[in-house]
């Protein structure tokens, strides 16, 4: 049998008791530690971090109230929240056991006890501990997400009346339960704006879960989604809560609901209409509590006209509509949100900041962007990393795509001169791959010359 992998510490002052249980848990628990004296706990703690803490109730100074295991307790707790305690206390201190359940023990174990007995209470105690840390380590980092800004939509970038207009109904909707549905191009930041929603509403405190239905198999879907009992299939070893049982009291991102099958859309519906959910290879309904908000890149109106996407489950999902904007749509947060991005990568890299030459600024505002604020910071990313200069100039940045108009313009002929020049510039500059200075060389003029035309014709 595999040794559990985890650290236990026991407090006792019956050296023999210490002795007995070390020798029978070093053959089953990866480490275990043993002190007779309560007062080292605080520096044991300090060194250490357990998973579990077996916790006498009654030592020598305080033989039998109990007293004495209630302030280390207390003190456990105050150390380390997420760590398991369990008390051990003779048969007849059941009362304080269970008092010191409620002051935040985890279980309890009664003297003489039975080495299976021990194992078993041991390994129940644990698979609650790792619940608990998987609980408190989600809520510290919400609240570190939290304290990081003053402001819910502080992570939005953007200036344009499009995203101006969008923010105003995040605003409106977030103190509210109310389903929203965000629809938008891929790369528009549909889940920046789902947890904007999260984070303006007064379920800020309790957990966002995100889920991507278009990377859940439909095999996969009902226990991702709904959870699984042990036995439920080949690989069920334990219990496990899906993500609807995680965000209880929350809220639940459920990204690319186009791409859900008419099977699925139908057990999602009975799950949202009844707020129930029911675990694979159980019969027990759990209710769950949660905001939803969903996001798809496809037309689920015309989905529904052509029988692809339940009508009644677009009722339900889209109490308030939210449509994102495509970056080619808000040009002017362009810079805004290169700035931003030059900001994260120069100090990710470890280089200093680096800054658009204004022919750059204007290549990039002219660009298609059919990736949308992703392609741009993938962009910003790559012209960082490759660029030796403190000033990205155009040729720094590989646009894979150029605007269909771009292409035409170049194998139109056209009379008047202006038109030409713009036309043989662009031209150039596209043979060269944005590099400057061979296109200068080229068209017979200085860098300072051609930088003049650029900035003159928009290029």
């Amino acid at each position: 049998m595999a040794k559990i992998d985890s650290k236990v510490l026991i407090i006792d002052d019956d050296e023999d008791v210490l002795l007995a249980a070390k020798l029978f848990l070093k053959q089953h628990v990866r480490i275990v530690h043993t002190d007779k004296e309560p007062g080292n706990i605080p520096s044991l703690l300090k060194n250490e971090s357990y998973d579990l803490i077996l916790l006498d109730m009654n030592f020598s100074r305080d033989a039998t109230s109990g007293q004495e295991g209630f302030y280390w307790l207390n003190q456990i707790l105050e150390t380390d929240p997420t760590v398991a305690v369990i008390l051990i206390t003779a048969y007849g201190d059941i009362e304080l056991a269970v008092q010191g359940i409620k002051e935040g023990a985890t279980n309890f174990l009664l003297k003489p006890w039975d080495n299976k007995k021990l194992l078993a209470t041991i390994d129940t105690t644990l698979e609650v501990h790792r619940s608990k840390k998987e609980v408190f380590d989600l809520r510290s980092k919400q609240k570190m997400l939290l304290e990081q800004g003053d402001q819910p939509f502080n992570h939005i970038i953007g200036q344009s009346q499009s995203m101006m207009s969008v923010l105003a109904t995040v605003k409106k909707v977030a103190k509210t339960d109310a389903n929203i549905l965000i629809l938008g191009e891929n790369g528009t930041g549909k889940e920046v704006i789902a947890r904007a929603v999260h984070r303006a509403s007064p379920r800020k405190d309790e957990v966002f879960i995100s889920v991507d239905l278009g990377a859940i198999s439909e095999s996969l879907f009902e226990s991702e989604l709904f959870g699984y009992k042990k036995g439920a299939f080949t690989d069920a070893k334990e219990d496990r809560a899906g993500r609807f049982e995680s965000a209880n009291k929350g809220t639940i991102f459920l990204d690319e609901i186009g791409n859900l099958s008419m099977p699925l859309q139908s057990k999602l519906l009975s799950v949202l209409q009844n707020r129930k959910v029911i675990r694979l290879g159980s019969v027990k309904e759990i209710s769950v509590d949660v905001r939803l908000v969903c996001a798809t890149n496809m037309p689920l109106y015309q989905m529904v006209d052509e029988g692809k996407f339940r009508q009644d489950l677009m009722y339900r999902i889209n109490t308030v509509e939210i449509h994102l904007p495509p970056l080619r749509e808000r040009i002017e947060d362009i810079p805004l949100l290169v700035n931003h991005f030059l900001d994260v990568y120069c100090k990710k890299y470890k280089m200093p900041l680096k800054r658009l030459h204004a022919a750059t600024q204007k290549r990039l505002e002219k660009h298609h962007w059919p990736g949308n604020i992703r392609e741009l910071q993938h962009s910003v990313e790559r012209a960082v990393i490759m660029s030796d200069s403190n000033v990205l100039q155009p040729n720094d940045f590989f646009l894979s795509t150029q605007e269909k108009q771009e292409n035409e313009d170049l194998l139109t002929p056209d009379t008047n001169l202006e038109a030409t020049e713009k036309m043989l510039i662009r031209k150039v500059i596209d043979k060269h791959g944005g590099n400057i200075s061979k296109a200068a060389k080229e068209l017979g003029i200085t860098r300072a010359s051609l930088y003049r035309r650029i900035e003159k014709y928009e290029l």
